[in-house]
């Protein structure tokens, strides 16, 4: 049961994200213009409010697949199962409590319009500062993700749950994924392989909710 749960939430979690993103303005990996952010924000505030609160819950969800997964798999492989558990749920923590503070924006977009100044360029620079924690953050938490992943995937490719070609995905996706992450935050800003690493990872992802969700009906 908490393998079929678990499919349907890595499935959610993709929609979750792609709404927030295709439907209010929410940007994966910030921008650092808090200028144009500022005015964005301030023309409706409601919709990035509502972008930001549909990401936490998306984090929320995070944390609760690694629970399902850890109950559906850890008695495979009870260390791998606490690895996982322990890094994708310190990825949704570290996010929920980020995007906590960054919701702060929208009362510096309010202040924003009416300041000039010394005043109006302390508040673009307090923008810029949390858009670059934000941004900071999530590779931080990128990090995690690809070592729960990467747990997760052994387990699969070892003991045979999935189909091996999925697992392999898994493990290669996240592997190069976090590689992409770590030459990134070496300020090589480099993306390639990083970017790489994160559509191979959205179609193992995809995938593996579909085949967790339907499996049991072949």
């Amino acid at each position: 049961m908490f393998s079929i749960i678990s499919g349907f939430l890595f499935l959610l979690i993709i929609v979750v994200l792609n709404v927030a993103s295709a439907n209010y303005g929410y940007e994966i990996f910030s921008k650092l213009e808090p200028n144009d952010k500022l005015q964005t924000i301030n023309e409706d505030p409601r919709k990035f409010k509502t972008g930001i609160l549909l990401v936490v819950f998306e984090h929320v969800v995070i944390i609760t697949l690694a629970v399902t997964m850890f109950v559906a798999f850890s008695p495979y492989n009870l260390i791998l199962g606490v690895v996982w558990l322990i890094s994708r749920s310190f990825e949704g923590l570290i996010q929920i409590n980020n995007k906590r503070n960054f919701l702060g924006l929208i009362n510096i977009a309010e202040q924003y319009p009416g300041s000039s100044g010394a005043d109006k360029e302390e508040l673009s620079n307090h923008a810029l500062s949390m858009l670059k924690t934000k941004n900071s953050t999530f590779t931080i938490a990128q990090l995690l993700f690809s070592i729960g992943t990467l747990a997760y995937s052994i387990v699969f490719v070892y003991y045979k749950i999935v189909p091996e070609i999925l697992g392999w995905l898994g493990i290669g996706g996240s592997i190069i994924y976090g590689l992409g992450n770590v030459i990134y935050r070496l300020k090589t800003n480099s993306k390639a392989l990083w970017n790489l690493g994160g559509l191979l990872i959205f179609i193992f992802e995809l995938v593996l909710g579909g085949w967790l969700l339907f499996s049991w009906l072949i």
